[in-house]
């Protein structure tokens, strides 16, 4: 009983890594760079061995609303379509923050930069120089 559990679960888990990478495929631009980053932090982290089942639970649960179709904002809404896809994978990267390592993190960064370009990810020119404009980065790690 408990192997054909196992498969079931692996197979499960199969089936939303194809279904992701589709999604990811086919939306990467318009969803943009960050929720694609996010996305892969996600699934790098379910991966690794050490991920404890509860973690990869919450974590293969984001990713499944964010590849499915049909969800509270329907994606093929331009500009906010992928709000509360982002929204769903930052709540999901908050609980299980304790299994994201920096290699984790730097494979992410790695492939967006593979996708999207390295350029596109610096950060923007940070000149306060007008006066009454200031912009404050708040660095998450």
């Amino acid at each position: 009983m408990r192997e054909t559990s196992d498969s079931v679960g692996q197979d499960s888990a199969a089936d939303l890594e194809q279904g992701f990478w589709q999604k990811l495929r086919d939306f990467a631009k318009i969803a943009g760079k960050e929720v694609i980053e996010k996305a892969l932090i996600l699934l790098y982290a379910a991966q690794r061995p050490e991920t404890p089942l509860w973690a990869k639970t919450v974590i293969y649960s984001a990713l499944a609303y964010f590849i499915l179709p049909t969800d509270l904002i329907p994606d093929f809404v331009p500009v906010t379509g992928y709000a509360d896809d982002l929204a769903t994978l930052v709540t999901a990267l908050g609980a299980v923050a304790m299994c994201i390592t920096p290699d984790v993190k730097d494979m992410a960064k790695q492939k967006v930069n593979d996708w999207f370009g390295e350029n596109d990810l610096q950060p923007a020119s940070t000149d306060f120089s007008r006066e009454g404009e200031s912009i404050r980065e708040i660095p998450i790690d």
